[in-house]
């Protein structure tokens, strides 16, 4: 139980670890890493961008002789495979390591097993799934895009408590207070991707960007725009970051002026007249998008819920009555019966300011 007791704790810090790189590790998955003797920790590490050094390495740099003999406790199974570095499996093993603990294995087909199976060949003891699941918990969107293929999708809505999120007339300035706007400011900070719909560019005119300070990477902002309605001013395809706008129909001035303002356009399948949900999921995957935010109004919001793409509901609720004729928080036909309504299990809630925030999953 003790030694149990002592790979959870060098686990839980590795994990810890590896919240450092949540804004900046994209498109790799966040990693941390301990190198301990016992209960003595020796080094650490965390992966802080692509194409700069793994955890381990790090780890093992900071240990040097001292890693020989010891136990590596890593948040993901080391990578057996060249990509932008050298594989990690083969670094533990020249540095001598003698135990190697694991959160998850690898969820990538070039890896899944093959960095445990090198470390096993090397005669290192290697015990897998401790804190499985926290570690899990802070890479969706890499594990989504390896094993279904397509990004983690987070829906944010805001709302009033009876569930409006704009009044009859559209004017939503605004339903929640600051706290709750810098909360979304990091939550996409952490996205590859922001999406929204034409609609929203051109009733809102928003920005979509991240502008926390010290804000060293935006997400790619990603417009549904069929018909491509947007002017070529919109604000959402100025910098800083690129703009990637889909549409169905590519008229070719239309296309030419929001190229000239920068962005990418994209042609895509149609579904019932907008853009192919799924193809434009699966045209983000291939584009490494891991975790994909999606800031709309009820019409979008409502075709990701009805196709069931939706992962999770970042929902921030108001203390605030808006009434009657208040725009909805998802445009939905209701189910022909209460067996098929959508529920959702509450993950976490919290106070952000004066609002409560509820992050939510769809009962599958």
């Amino acid at each position: 139980m003790a030694a149990q007791a002592t790979d959870a704790g060098h686990m839980a810090r590795a994990i810890e670890l590896a919240r450092r790189g949540l804004f900046t590790t994209d498109p790799n998955p966040r990693v941390g890493c301990v190198i301990a003797d016992g209960e003595r920790v020796i080094a650490e590490g965390w992966h802080e961008k692509a194409g700069l050094p793994h955890a381990e390495v790090l780890a093992l740099t900071a240990a040097g002789d001292a890693a020989r003999g010891a136990t590596a406790y890593v948040t993901l199974e080391p990578c057996s495979h060249f990509g932008r570095t050298p594989p990690c499996a083969d670094a533990l093993v020249e540095a001598g390591i003698g135990r190697l603990v694991y959160a998850m294995k690898d969820p990538n087909p070039r890896v899944n097993g093959a960095g445990i199976a090198r470390l096993t060949a090397a005669g290192i003891a290697v015990t897998g799934g401790v804190l499985e699941q926290e570690s899990q918990e802070l890479n969706p969107g890499f594990i989504s895009r390896m094993t279904r293929g397509q990004p983690w999708v987070t829906v944010k809505l805001a709302a009033s408590l009876d569930g409006g999120t704009a009044l009859p007339g559209g004017e939503s300035h605004w339903i929640t207070g600051e706290a709750a706007r810098e909360d979304v400011q990091r939550l996409r900070a952490r996205s590859s991707a922001v999406m929204t719909g034409s609609g929203t560019v051109l009733a809102d005119d928003p920005r979509l960007d991240v502008r926390l300070p010290g804000a060293t990477r935006q997400p790619l902002r990603v417009v549904l725009d069929s018909k491509l309605r947007i002017p070529a001013t919109a604000r959402i395809l100025a910098p800083p970051g690129h703009a990637l706008v889909l549409c169905t129909d590519e008229d070719a001035g239309r296309a030419s002026a929001i190229r000239s303002a920068g962005a990418e356009v994209v042609r895509l399948p149609s579904s019932g007249g907008s853009v192919d949900l799924a193809a434009a999921l699966a045209l983000l995957a291939d584009r490494q998008v891991n975790e994909l935010l999606v800031e709309c109004g009820a019409g979008l919001a409502g075709a990701f819920f009805a196709a069931g793409l939706v992962d999770e509901l970042r929902l921030y609720i108001a203390p605030m009555l808006l009434g009657r004729g208040a725009r909805p928080l998802a445009d939905l036909e209701a189910p022909a019966s209460m067996a098929e309504r959508l529920e959702f299990s509450i993950v976490e809630r919290q106070d952000v300011g004066k609002d409560l925030m509820l992050r939510l999953r769809p009962r599958r």
